[in-house]
């Protein structure tokens, strides 16, 4: 099935809100992530030029509403893809939070549908539904979520979800609410996705298994006469080698035991999320076989939940294999490394540029002493390109 092809993209970045660090499963190289930490990297980002950030959501993280509330404030233009949680929100206080905080940051808000894959964790929030139950919850979540944001007043009335005279006095800026982003790989969730989401993700597969599960998403979202855009989660370790790159991936690594991994594989077996068995399936819970593509390496899920799988290489490969998931329709890249404020930086001055972006990498006019220029030499003069006198 063909799909369209943006001529542009947009790259997001990370916040770190359940922890950072240099090597992954210890505490060795920890660093703390607080409300000054996660500044720093708000406005790396904003000021590298990235399109918004992801904000996580679960219990081994900090409130994905309240860090954005936070944070929106001392950014200018970076957006905000922070999480309702349909079971675990009601949809009219999800939209009036969604409202307002689109207002208080000027329209910089998007939203990310989570579904919660975890049995343990719902439990603990309070949600003793199956899989099924909980795609049923999302859609109806969503019918009355969607309706409110458009300005309707909504009488509803479905299995698990009912409203009566439900409205928004305020509203949002964006027209119709902010985007919704939403992934999922088992059948229902991607009914879900093809009926009411706008962008649909997917975890950082082999672009031969991406391409498959975009092309069900696309042909189900095409029987509803609805056009989705396309977003990809993965995480990157770029170098100025490809030799460094593949080096930093297994310093990474280089403090996990066999037993922590083990540990952090069987909590992922009690997942009932058909994306998370697709990533553990990547590695089987071994070190053995981690390159599983051509500069894609599948170590981060060793002890990672969700995205567990990374591109590794020089700047080059990195940006073309970027450009690989764009020809098969992806739009919106969401990115992370270790630690991430120094990868935002890496990520930002090494691909970027190669990368077709849909806005302008950083904030357009620069200082006299700021980069691209370099340190002065001597201070008396300023450095040129390699090769090239100065």
């Amino acid at each position: 099935m063909s799909q369209q092809t943006s001529d542009k993209i947009n790259v997001l970045w990370f916040l770190p809100t359940h922890g950072d660090g240099r090597y992954l499963g210890t505490t060795a190289g920890g660093r703390a992530v607080d409300l000054s930490y996660l500044q720093q990297v708000a406005l790396a980002a904003d000021n590298l030029g990235y399109y918004g950030v992801l904000i996580p959501t679960g219990k081994s993280c900090e409130d994905s509403w309240l860090v954005a509330a936070a944070l929106a404030p001392i950014t200018r233009r970076l957006r905000y893809l922070v999480a309702v949680r349909p079971g675990l929100q009601p949809p009219s206080l999800a939209a009036r939070m969604a409202a307002t905080l689109d207002r208080l940051s000027g329209g910089r808000v998007l939203i990310n549908v989570v579904t919660g894959g975890d049995p343990v964790e719902n439990k603990g929030d309070g949600i003793f539904l199956s899989h099924a139950e909980r795609y049923e919850v999302t859609h109806e979540f969503l019918t009355v979520y969607q309706r409110l944001l458009k300005g309707e007043k909504v009488d509803f009335q479905g299995k698990h979800i009912r409203v009566e005279g439900a409205e928004l006095l305020f509203p949002p800026v964006q027209p119709d609410g902010p985007p919704l982003f939403f992934g999922g790989s088992s059948p229902e969730a991607i009914d879900v996705a093809a009926g009411q989401i706008d962008t649909y993700l997917t975890w950082g597969e082999p672009v031969g298994q991406v391409a498959e599960k975009l092309a069900e998403v696309r042909r189900r979202a095409e029987q509803r006469g609805r056009t989705l855009d396309y977003g990809i989660r993965l995480h990157v370790i770029v170098r100025e080698t490809e030799e460094e790159a593949w080096a930093a991936a297994d310093r990474l690594i280089s403090h996990l035991d066999d037993a922590t991994i083990a540990d952090a594989q069987k909590i992922f077996a009690r997942m009932d999320s058909t994306g998370q068995r697709r990533m553990s399936a990547l590695h089987g819970g071994s070190r053995d076989g981690l390159r599983i593509g051509p500069n894609l390496w599948a170590g981060v899920g060793l002890v990672r939940g969700g995205a567990g799988t990374a591109l590794v290489g020089s700047p080059q490969q990195v940006a073309d294999r970027i450009r690989e998931y764009q020809a098969l329709g992806i739009t919106h890249f969401v990115l992370s490394g270790y630690p991430h404020l120094e990868e935002a930086h890496r990520f930002a001055e090494l691909v970027m540029p190669l990368l077709p972006l849909a806005q302008p990498a950083g904030n357009g006019v620069r200082g006299v002493n700021t980069g691209p220029f370099g340190e002065t030499i001597g201070g008396d003069k300023r450095p040129g390109k390699i090769g090239k006198d100065s």
